[in-house]
């Protein structure tokens, strides 16, 4: 899938802006825009960017349960496990890549490692090995929620957007940051629907 078209944008934006990148992140899965993400959300954003059902049934129930209590401090468990946008940073685990610094702002010389780190085969993308590497290389010792988290967001990326040669583009890395990736992906499955339906139609 080729998503790297139309985030070019948006991602200039980011980086030097100093606000809060990673509510932007995750501000796409708030369908109604409450500033709460409720699990049927989280699954409604998966399919609403070309997930089947049982990958977005998955992550919703594993991403919300997950991170609805970091983004509730204080306040009583809620069985719907809602998560807060304004207290998502309080849900930043370990192990990742600290392109996000602790109050959500993008770090661009964290990204930059990335590839400079990490991309062997091409400058501009990373393998499914050279992303298993970098995964490694981030870990934290016995941050087993660290690990896991870092390993499901990330090959849940390469698993929907690497291109037809098996690379995770720079630029779609990119848009995952500010969230403008899913936007895109959701244009690009919302027009692969509609150009199925006009082919229907024409039988």
């Amino acid at each position: 899938m080729d998503v790297s078209s139309g985030i070019t944008t948006a991602q200039n934006e980011v980086e030097g802006s100093g606000e809060n990148v990673l509510a932007k992140h995750v501000a796409f899965f708030d369908r109604n825009h409450d500033g709460v993400i409720y699990p049927w959300e989280t699954f409604q954003g998966f399919r609403a960017i070309g997930s089947g059902l049982l990958l977005s049934t998955v992550a919703a129930f594993f991403i919300n349960m997950g991170l609805s209590g970091k983004t509730r401090p204080g306040k009583f468990p809620n069985l719907l496990f809602p998560i807060e946008i304004k207290n998502i940073t309080k849900a930043k685990h370990g192990s990742d890549t600290d392109v996000y610094d602790t109050e959500g702002r993008f770090v661009a010389s964290k990204f930059e490692d990335i590839f400079k780190k990490h991309a062997h085969t091409c400058a501009n993308a990373l393998t499914s090995e050279e992303l298993s590497e970098m995964l490694k290389a981030n870990r934290e010792p016995k941050d087993y929620a660290g690990w896991i988290g870092a390993y499901s967001e990330w090959k849940i990326l390469y698993y929907l957007c690497k291109d037809k040669n098996g690379y995770l583009p720079k630029e779609t890395i990119r848009g995952v940051y500010d969230g403008s990736l899913f936007e895109q992906m959701e244009r690009d499955a919302q027009s692969k629907k509609h150009k199925q339906g006009v082919h229907g139609g024409d039988k």
